[in-house]
């Protein structure tokens, strides 16, 4: 038999190991989980209405909305609360491969649930495969959501119930725990579940943390690069616009497409690509003046052109600055040419 004293110090032993052990535990969730899965519960409850009273003169889904409303989640909470055991003796334990994500293992329950419900119309009948039968299912949806008969609020509550319990590797909800409530609360601020504002302005979206970037990649307010390349950043919503109207790499046809240039630039290079083919631009016009003439005929021409504009230059510099050097004539004549567009 025990002593007194060894009694009283496995007791002992036992409030310090109560003390120490974590007793704030993290409830944080992953919203977009819990909103599907509140959808679901809202759809699975006009399925089981609509199908338990198809064929049935005195009744219809509003009737036994109330009662088939209790059933279901009674129904879901007692399959949901033996998900993990059952899992764990039919898979091999929660390290698993094959995981269910928990809104599939809800839309189960919702299946097996409706199927129960069903009467015997429905049964045997073509019922379950008719446009009819989807009809009815949305407009009482539809229905319930107008007059509020079950608010997002309270189903959203139930799901993060049945959530927690369908979580095999607590992917969707968190499991940490601490020893104190400020320990908790500086864990809250960093969980990955944390509900956040998306920080673009304009966005009044809310997401948990853990899907940050996926909100990002789709955020109409976000500021992007230019997809053209140039130096703005352009609200996503914008940036179609912005490409197509004052952008200045959008891509343009060439002044002389008309006479058979093919060339696409960007706007801001359009003087750039004038001054480099000038040559090549005199001869599309060349072409189109003689018509049937032979590229050598055409490339003749060309080169008289360019003679003719480079002595009517040299006579015009002569004419204002009778002194000028053969060297320094040939030099401004250079650049007189370059700068009027004559070529490189």
């Amino acid at each position: 038999m025990e002593s007194t004293d060894s009694v009283e110090v496995n007791q002992i032993k036992i409030e310090e190991e109560k003390e120490e052990s974590p007793s704030f535990r993290c409830d944080l969730f992953d919203s977009e989980v819990v909103h599907k899965i509140s959808q679901i519960l809202l759809l699975g409850l006009s399925t089981a209405c609509v199908d338990h009273t198809t064929g049935d003169l005195f009744k219809g889904p509003a009737i036994v909305a109330v009662d088939m409303k209790k059933e279901m989640v009674e129904y879901f909470t007692q399959r949901s609360e033996t998900y993990i055991a059952e899992s764990v003796v039919q898979e091999g334990g929660a390290d698993a491969e094959n995981y269910d994500h928990p809104t599939d293992v809800i839309s189960d329950f919702v299946d097996d649930f409706t199927s129960l419900k069903r009467n015997l119309f429905g049964r045997v009948s073509g019922w379950l495969l008719s446009e009819r039968r989807e009809d009815r299912i949305d407009d009482f949806v539809q229905e319930m959501e107008i007059s509020a008969f079950w608010s997002n609020d309270r189903r959203e509550a139930i799901a993060q119930t049945l959530l927690k319990n369908v979580d095999l590797k607590n992917m969707y909800t968190c499991d940490m725990k601490y020893g104190t409530m400020e320990e908790l609360s500086v864990h809250k601020e960093e969980c990955k579940f944390r509900i956040m504002s998306c920080p673009s302005e304009g966005c009044a979206i809310s997401f948990c943390a853990a899907h940050k970037e996926k909100h990002d990649a789709v955020c109409s307010f976000r500021y992007l690069p230019c997809e053209q390349g140039c130096s703005e950043t352009i609200m996503r919503h914008e940036m179609d616009r912005h490409c197509i109207t004052v952008c200045p790499m959008k891509l343009v046809n060439c002044r002389f497409y008309s006479v058979g240039c093919q060339a696409t630039i960007p706007v801001c290079k359009i003087d750039v690509h004038i001054a480099e083919a000038f040559q090549s631009h005199v001869q599309l016009i060349l072409k189109i003046i003689h018509k049937g003439a032979s590229d050598e005929d055409l490339k003749y021409r060309f080169e008289l052109l360019e003679k003719l504009k480079i002595e009517s230059v040299e006579m015009q510099l002569k004419l204002l600055v009778p002194n000028l050097t053969k060297s320094t004539t040939s030099t401004c004549i250079t650049q007189l040419i370059r700068h009027n567009g004559y070529g490189t």
